[in-house]
């Protein structure tokens, strides 16, 4: 077949394939090139993001821990400020009160500070908020000391724990308890902190610590009202302590006029440098006064005033021992105490008689917070024929002087933040006030109430 050389020169000039070329859109080539770009943008979008939010963590944590910081300082600088407090106000065993320096929202630089305490004076421990305060070891019994009696009055106490704790500090070798299940065995001895209750034949945390988990006295919103009565019911905890210690003497290094030793021509001589009648010699003389609830019950029956007897209180005793340990502070310690205190003192009574005289007690308080400087209101407020006052002169049981304090500070740093809480007890007994035991408690979350919480909201401050 003959070609045109023409028509055979074009079929060749034409590229095999070149028809499916011509098929591929406009800009085909750029289109791929666009979403490589775009995946690898969002790529470094993504990797941007990753890191910034990494950054906005840890600048969060770094102020948190700035924050901390500031919290722990806040919390020394209480310390040093609580030492401060008892060295000028708690001398020869008087409690600061709280209209003698501030104890809520004390600013240390960019941080704040509170001290928990406890209303002494509250009918039944129910405060919808924190009390803010120092809290004085005098107003609870003292473990190594109290007896069973006593013991077993207490709020959440069962008998069976009494006379556990009797096993426990007692010194005779006796020990009726096995604790080979526990691992260790009874420490016969005396307690050495409250914490140890924890080590004792049948501590729980219920009886312990009772309704109040983080140990605030409040019953707070995170807090089971394990009986259902709409308020807090304290554990043992809160009742007893083993610091109490008060000097027989005072802190000047005077010895005391013991009551029981002294001739006529000393109390003579007491009574005239207080500007008192010296009628009540004889009356006073030759007797023996097992406390100084006796002492002063014998003087109201005399005729003495209550503010001559408590001129020449701070300056007499019925004891020779250099320090006493077994008292309660009655000027704050708590109705549960109280109660607990008559009916350790062997009265022929039932408990609801005691009770009646321990709110009898705390009203007097309330009512009369001018004259609480010597035993003889005690015998005003519960009468001369009460059978818990002539239950409460049988023994030694009460004091006005505490010399032993709790400050219980919770901090804050800026915004809120940092939260910190530790625990200082200090003592006095020596004349300079010295910190005794420190316990860091910030793990028991946060304890200042829903007031400071949401104060520190509002304000967006510290």
């Amino acid at each position: 077949m003959n070609v045109h050389p023409a028509t055979f020169h074009a079929h060749r000039a034409t590229p095999q394939g070149a028809a499916g070329a011509a098929a591929l859109p406009a800009g085909a080539e750029g289109g791929s090139v666009l979403v490589i770009v775009l995946w690898v943008a969002l790529g470094l979008v993504t990797i941007a993001l990753y890191f910034a939010n990494s950054m906005h963590y840890e600048l969060v944590a770094s102020d948190n821990r700035v924050n901390g910081l500031a919290a722990d300082q806040a919390i020394e600088g209480g310390a040093r400020y609580v030492m401060m407090i008892l060295a000028n106000y708690a001398t020869n065993g008087a409690v600061p009160t709280t209209d003698q320096f501030k104890c809520a929202a004390v600013p240390v630089g960019d941080a704040k500070f509170w001290l928990l305490g406890r209303d002494p004076n509250a009918s039944l421990d129910n405060p919808s908020d924190p009390t803010f305060g120092l809290v004085d070891e005098g107003s609870k019994l003292n473990l190594n000391s109290v007896s069973t009696n006593a013991l077993e009055y207490l709020p959440n106490m069962t008998d069976d724990f009494a006379n556990a704790i009797m096993d426990w500090r007692g010194t005779n070798g006796i020990v009726s308890l096995d604790y080979t299940s526990e691992g260790y065995t009874a420490k016969n001895a005396p307690f050495e902190t409250v914490d140890e209750l924890k080590l004792v034949y049948g501590a729980n945390q219920t009886l312990l610590l009772g309704e109040d988990a983080n140990l605030n006295g409040v019953l707070d919103k995170n807090e089971k009202d394990l009986n259902g009565n709409g308020q807090l019911d304290s554990g043992l905890l809160d009742y007893v302590t083993v610091y109490t210690r008060e000097p027989n003497f005072l802190l000047n290094g005077s010895a005391l006029t013991n009551v029981n030793l002294a001739s006529a021509t000393l109390i003579r001589s007491l009574l005239q440098a207080s500007s008192i009648s010296t009628s009540y010699v004889n009356g006073l003389t030759n007797r023996t006064y097992v406390g100084m609830l006796a002492f002063a019950m014998r003087c109201k029956t005399l005729g003495m005033s209550d503010s001559d007897f408590a001129t020449i209180s701070p300056y007499i005793t019925t004891h020779t021992n250099s320090f006493l340990r077994n008292r309660v502070n009655v000027n704050t310690a708590s109705e549960a105490v109280l109660t607990a205190v008559i009916m350790g003192a062997n009265i022929n009574q039932d408990e609801a008689t005691a009770e009646s005289a321990a709110q009898s007690l705390v009203s007097y308080r309330q009512q009369n917070p001018e004259n609480l400087n010597s035993l003889m209101w005690v015998v005003d407020a519960l009468g001369s024929t009460s059978p818990a006052l002539t239950a409460l002169a049988r023994g030694d049981y009460l004091t006005t002087r505490s010399y032993q304090f709790t400050a219980d500070i919770a901090a804050v740093g800026n915004y809120g933040r940092g939260y910190r809480r530790v625990k200082f007890i200090f003592d006095v007994s020596g004349g300079t006030p010295v910190i005794m035991y420190r316990q860091d408690l910030s793990r028991l979350g946060w304890a200042l109430g829903d007031k400071v919480r949401q104060s520190l909201l509002a304000n967006n401050t510290p």
